[in-house]
């Protein structure tokens, strides 16, 4: 295995990382800016207002983008098992 198998290796890891846990950042992000305007236009510096909208956000892309997120996961699995021979022989 060379060096450039396995930098190749790491990069696609860290872009599948990303790109699976993407949907998840945006959303966590959009939803706590909502809800801080929400709070700042209202003064209401409640905790547990912020927590929870964004924990019901984030359950329901888990729910709708899990089968897409666990194919890609599965694939590269499966890939990189598949190319294991090639890279140590």
């Amino acid at each position: 295995m060379t060096q450039d198998t396995v930098i190749n290796l790491a990069t696609q890891a860290m872009m599948l990382a990303m790109k699976v846990s993407l949907p998840l950042l945006l959303v966590g992000l959009v939803v706590g800016l909502i809800v801080s305007v929400i709070q700042a236009v209202t003064q209401i510096q409640e905790q547990s207002l912020a927590f929870i909208p964004k924990i019901l956000a984030m359950a329901v892309v888990l729910v709708v983008g899990g089968p897409w997120m666990l194919g890609q996961i599965l694939s590269y699995t499966t890939e990189l098992w598949s190319a294991i021979p090639s890279m140590v022989g």
